[in-house]
């Protein structure tokens, strides 16, 4: 961290957790059988070459599905972040079309000047992850879905971007 003092950056923390308050329940027991069928894979990790503006990246091998770490918010920050599980790894397997579970993206972050650990912001968003093919069956028939009803129903559904938007979230 040359030219950087602690006392000037923020720390982030993104985790990655179930949408659905049932399944947050058994989150723990969720994530360790999913370790167990993939040992030394993570669930979430920062794609570091990518992102840029992070400092001390910190990806615990105890924490699948979270990653920390220190960003100066003078600077240009983005962060590129991989989800290496898919929603239906997470539901009972019948024979296809799972629906798979809604994933919820959660950024917090903190003042990290002399460790106040003072919380400052919290954002997140609802993803759902799937193979690439899945994922392409999915946007096309949603988009047609879209389509298929009168204009102004369709101005009220989201907007896709380029990048992922998250929404501010109550601190208490």
């Amino acid at each position: 961290m040359i030219g950087h003092t602690v006392r000037n950056m923020q720390k982030s923390v993104i985790r990655i957790c179930f949408h659905e308050r049932r399944l947050q329940y058994m989150e723990k027991e969720q994530m360790a059988a999913w370790q167990a069928s993939r040992p030394g894979e993570r669930i979430l990790e920062v794609d570091v070459p990518l992102s840029y503006g992070l400092y001390d990246v910190s990806q615990d091998r105890h924490n699948l599905n979270t990653v920390k770490f220190l960003w100066d918010p003078t600077k240009e920050v983005g962060v590129y972040v991989k989800v290496n599980c898919i929603s239906t790894e997470f539901t009972p397997k019948r024979h296809g079309g799972e629906k798979g579970v809604t994933f919820k993206i959660q950024v917090e972050t903190y003042f990290n000047g002399e460790d106040s650990g003072k919380h400052l912001h919290s954002a997140a968003c609802q993803i759902k992850v799937f193979k690439l093919k899945g994922a392409d069956r999915k946007h096309k028939q949603d988009r047609e879905r879209i389509l298929k009803r009168p204009l102004c129903e369709q101005d009220k559904f989201q907007p896709s971007y380029d990048c992922t938007v998250l929404n501010d979230v109550s601190l208490h």
